[in-house]
């Protein structure tokens, strides 16, 4: 089976101990912020298929990394949540809505 994906950092060593030598490079910036995104669709997708905690860790896994990489702190980002969710509400309600 052949992978070109972002993968986590124990990954490798992983493989290794499988008897397999893997083929890895370190991504520049640009590469590994494309990466980051085609991750976190990868695993909301398995999200989708496979409602767990372990899934939904993993996507906060990647949403922690683009945290980092795009340098916004988890507090800001929920600042700024909270004031999105007092102006226009949440989820709670669980309104679905016809719109033309």
């Amino acid at each position: 089976m052949l992978y070109y994906k972002l993968v986590r950092d124990k990954i490798p060593e992983i493989i290794k101990k499988k008897g397999i030598e893997p083929v890895n490079h370190i991504a520049d910036n640009e590469e590994f912020e494309k990466a980051l995104m085609e991750k976190l669709r990868e695993e909301v997708e398995e999200f989708i298929e496979e409602p767990c905690r372990e899934e939904m860790a993993d996507i906060m896994e990647v949403i922690y990394a683009i945290l980092e990489k795009k340098k916004y702190s988890f507090e800001e980002i929920e600042k700024v949540r909270k004031k999105k969710a007092k102006e226009r509400g949440a989820f709670k309600k669980r309104i679905i809505a016809f719109i033309k």
